[in-house]
Order: C-alpha cells, then structure tokens, then sequence
C-alpha cells in the first residue's frame, strides 16, 4: 500500500458517488482534457469510460505514477507526465477543451494562479473543474465587505465566471484531511471588461494593498501614485476603505491608471 506524503498534499478521494458527480458536470466525450494530480486514477478511469479523445495526467509522485500506468493499461488514450504541475509549460504543451484537478492544499493558489495568468487568452479550455479546501474556496467565491475577499479572489473575477461550485465532506477522502473540501466549476471569461495589458501589474496592485489588508488604503494608494488622492478622486475610491471593501473592479481600474503611469 502507497504512503501518502504530506508534503505533497495527497488525499485522494475516493467516493465513487463523488467521483460520478465531477465527471457528470461536462460533457466529455470526444474532449481532450488535463487532470492534475491523478493519483491513483479514481477519477481518470471514470473520465476514460467517458470516451474522451484523450487525457494527459501530470503527476508529480513517481511512485503514483507506476500504479497509473498500472491501473490504465486497458486505456490508449491516455499521456502520463511525471511532472510537477507549477513547472508545467500549459502553452507550449498543451491543446485542451476541460481540466480537472484535485488540487494539493499546500499549493492549491498557486496552481489556479497558473491558469489564471496564462499568456494565451481566451485559453483553449472551456471549463475548469477545481477542487480546493473549503478555506480556499470560501476566498475564491467570497463578496466584496466580507473577511474572506482576498487577491485570489480579485484574480480569479478578472478571467473567470463561476458556474457551479458544491461541498465534499473530509469523509470522501483517503487518508482523512482535517479539513472539508469544495468544487468550484469555472468557465473562462471570452473578453476581458477591462484593459489590463499585464495580469501581473494586478498581482502587484493587490499585493501591495492586501499586505495591510485591516488598515485603511490611503497608504497603500500613496505607495502607488504620487498624486494619489486625485486618482483616488478620479476613480471615486474612498481612502477611508480598507482594501476588502472595495469591489474587483475597483482593484482593476486602479490598475488600469497605474499601468498609464508605468507604460
């Protein structure tokens, strides 16, 4: 029997009416998908008896590897890589139409980082299936005045709508994590509202005002632009608000003036 590395993140889920409802939420017949972190292919081997054109894994564990190959053999369409997802070249590697991913709670956001900051836009994929903890996922989906908005959530909002999202008890997993875990379903968004030429310019922007997330944004706005408190006029922003009272696109019209400034 596998001994799963906490250090990696596994928990494998393995209920089989769990398992059933992920691969029920799109239509994957004829499709080319990504599964992150297969595992032991509880959830590969639903979405092959689907009928997919084809499936590419990328597994980091050498040793899970060896029982996918294993576990698949009956299967043709299928490419393995052992290869850690982070260090994954999507857009030079990959032409896909739905990604799957039960996705390591150590490194969950950056992952979804990842795709949210891919060059190609809009991507080939028309669906992202995610599985994150629940405390990942309550940021992901959080509103704007509420403790849980957060830069994941500002990053998420700017290239991503949110179809579908459900619980999972800890109980469908292997081993039990201490924690619950939820699906979110993501479909990317065709055109972005917003002329932001660098997604890594809105990375920056939130960083510096998510840093002091409990005080007021004078500071961060004044770290940003030296005639801040006309900009902050101009975009009708109130210095008085901490940085979790303001709406994504408050966070992208920001920086929208601060890329004026830069470019």
């Amino acid at each position: 029997m596998v001994k799963f590395k906490k250090s990696l993140g596994q928990n494998l889920l393995i209920d089989q009416n769990i398992i059933n409802k992920i691969s029920n939420l799109v239509d994957i017949r004829n499709k080319t998908i990504l599964e992150i972190g297969p595992g032991t292919g509880n959830l590969t081997r639903n979405i092959l008896q689907k009928k997919p054109k084809k499936i590419f894994l990328v597994e980091k564990d050498k040793r899970l590897c060896e029982i996918l190959n294993s576990k698949l053999s009956s299967f043709t369409n299928y490419t393995l890589f052992n290869d850690d997802i982070l260090k994954f070249n999507i857009d030079k590697n990959l032409s896909i139409d739905l990604i799957f991913g039960n996705l390591p709670y150590n490194i969950s956001t950056q992952i979804f980082a990842k795709f949210i900051k891919l060059k190609k836009w809009p991507p080939s994929f028309s669906k992202i299936i995610f599985m994150f903890q629940k405390e990942v996922a309550d940021r992901i989906l959080a509103k704007p005045n509420t403790k849980d908005f957060s830069r994941i959530t500002v990053l998420s909002n700017l290239r991503l709508d949110i179809v579908e999202n459900f619980k999972i008890s800890k109980k469908c997993f292997f081993p039990v994590p201490k924690v619950e875990s939820e699906i979110i379903v993501f479909k990317p968004k065709l055109k972005e509202a917003f002329n932001i030429k660098n997604i890594e310019n809105l990375e920056k922007i939130t960083q510096i005002f998510f840093s002091t997330k409990r005080k007021m944004i004078n500071k961060p706005f004044s770290k940003i632009f030296n005639n801040y408190r006309d900009i902050a006029k101009l975009l009708k922003i109130d210095l008085n608000k901490r940085p979790a009272d303001l709406s994504s696109n408050d966070f992208f019209r920001i920086t929208e003036k601060y890329e004026k400034k830069i470019y």
